[in-house]
């Protein structure tokens, strides 16, 4: 099962758990057991909004904990951890609560289950965006690892930082649906169709030729060898258009 699939089931599982939170939660006498699930429950649903809607979590955990800058408890600041503590509602001179426990809890499960039911829409997305980052911050090191090899072998330092440019152009014909059909694109394969696609203009289109003609300067061994300002030209041209270029 992969990451996506993982937290969609995740996600099922946390939303068909509702109905027996709730139902535990409409009687006091059930307390210790809704403590008991709530808590596993409360602990799983953390982990999924810290990581898919980390902007929505402290509501989430508002719905939880007790304000600690709380100066007395009442029916709009009593919280789930109250319930859990075993702490009531206030009463009045008849010994009468002053607000249905068992009705505010239920609705604050509810509040929680409702940003549970909303992170399902963007699991993709979120999931894309954190693979997008690594993938940058692959990209990134890759391209200073090159600017290091020049020191001690030009080739390679311009084969590396053409390899970069590949992948990078491969992803983002992914992304277009423009990848060519042939198993292993090379730089010139897929940079046609991403100028036909119109991702990008001709002075892109031709930067990425000569970056792809230098890159196979430095990858056949037969071929004079590059010069260092090929590569230095190689390296930053290729930095340009990973991060312009998606």
């Amino acid at each position: 099962m992969d990451a996506v699939e993982a937290i969609k089931e995740e996600l099922v599982e946390l939303l068909d758990m509702q109905k027996n939170l709730l139902k535990l939660a409409a009687d006091t006498k059930d307390t210790i057991s809704f403590g008991t699930n709530y808590q596993k429950w409360y602990s799983r649903a953390y982990k999924l909004v810290q990581s898919l809607a980390p902007e929505r979590l402290s509501e989430f955990v508002s719905y939880y904990l007790i304000d600690p800058k709380r100066k007395s408890t009442n029916a709009s600041n009593y919280v789930i951890q109250d319930y859990v503590k075993g702490v009531g509602a206030r009463t009045n001179g008849y010994e009468q609560p002053l607000w249905d426990i068992n009705n505010i809890i239920s609705i604050r499960i509810l509040n929680q289950v409702q940003i549970i039911a909303a992170l399902s829409s963007r699991i993709d997305s979120v999931l894309q965006d954190v693979t997008g980052h690594l993938f940058a911050e692959l990209q990134d090191s890759e391209l200073q690892a090159a600017s290091k090899l020049q020191k001690v072998s030009l080739r390679a330092a311009g084969s590396l930082a053409g390899v970069v440019l590949e992948r990078h152009l491969q992803r983002v014909a992914n992304n277009h649906s423009s990848a060519p059909k042939k198993k292993n694109p090379t730089i010139a394969d897929l940079n046609d169709p991403l100028k036909q696609a119109g991702v990008y203009d001709v002075p892109t289109w031709r930067k990425i030729q000569l970056l792809g003609d230098i890159r196979n300067i430095c990858s056949h061994q037969k071929s004079k060898g590059p010069t260092s300002e090929q590569v230095e030209e190689l390296i930053s041209g290729v930095n340009a258009i990973i991060k312009s270029v998606f």
